[in-house]
């Protein structure tokens, strides 16, 4: 039986690279993309040929063009996750003081490229397949000094919502990983110890459930699919 075949953005460190390790153990193959070429070539000398680095930036038509030529040679794809983010400022500033030129920057990242992924690899999807954009409980939440960051994630719950309204032959869903101990969540806290935040590794086990379970297209957060919690 052929290998199952996930395309992953962020792939190169945090989340996207600990999902990334969970599938290539479980016997997948992964299309994995991130800006950072050499962190990308750590995690595929780290997992192997069943891991395919397509470095650049998700952001670039160009990138996005190879990724979708990637993806279509590799055959049909049972997963896509959109886990590539861009923070904006840090340390984080308030939407009156906000750069607008790194507002499009962050819009650009977490909203426009998420879409235009989905828009090649929807067609590639297998039956059965699944779309996975990582969120945050900044979209939901009214934290101070987040608005660019949150805002950006709200507009990809609602892309989401939408595309699985559109597409209920698909499971597509929002998934809120919550705190992790990240290079990104870092930037957001510089200067404090952000240690007490569990390893993203941990935090995979629930998006696995959730691809598991396959329940109907909506938000999820990673608490939802914790063990012991009925879901």
């Amino acid at each position: 039986m052929a290998r199952p075949t996930a395309l992953i953005t962020g792939a190169s460190a945090g989340f996207g690279l600990a999902l990334s390790r969970a599938l290539v153990r479980r016997g997948w193959r992964v299309i994995g993309t991130g800006r950072r070429a050499e962190r990308l070539a750590r995690a595929a000398e780290e997992l192997g040929a069943a891991f395919i680095p397509v470095p650049g930036d998700v952001t670039d038509p160009a990138h996005r063009a190879l990724l979708a030529e990637t993806a279509s040679s590799a055959g049909e794809l049972a997963l896509v996750v959109n886990n590539a983010s861009r923070l904006g400022p840090s340390p984080l500033v308030r939407l009156a003081d906000y750069p607008l030129d790194e507002l499009e920057l962050v819009y650009r990242t977490n909203v426009l490229a998420p879409l235009a992924v989905m828009q090649f690899a929807l067609p590639l999807l297998a039956p059965g397949g699944s779309v996975v954009n990582i969120s945050s409980d900044a979209a939901i939440e009214s934290y101070p000094e987040w608005g660019g960051y949150g805002s950006s994630k709200a507009a990809l719950d609602q892309l989401t919502a939408i595309l699985g309204a559109e597409h209920p032959d698909r499971s597509i869903y929002a998934f809120d990983p919550g705190d992790m101990r990240t290079e990104m969540h870092q930037a957001a806290f510089p200067g404090h110890d952000i240690s007490d935040r569990p390893e993203p590794d941990t935090v995979v086990p629930a998006l696995l459930r959730l691809l598991e379970e396959k329940p109907k297209n909506a938000r999820y957060a990673a608490a939802d699919f914790a063990v012991g919690h009925a879901s």
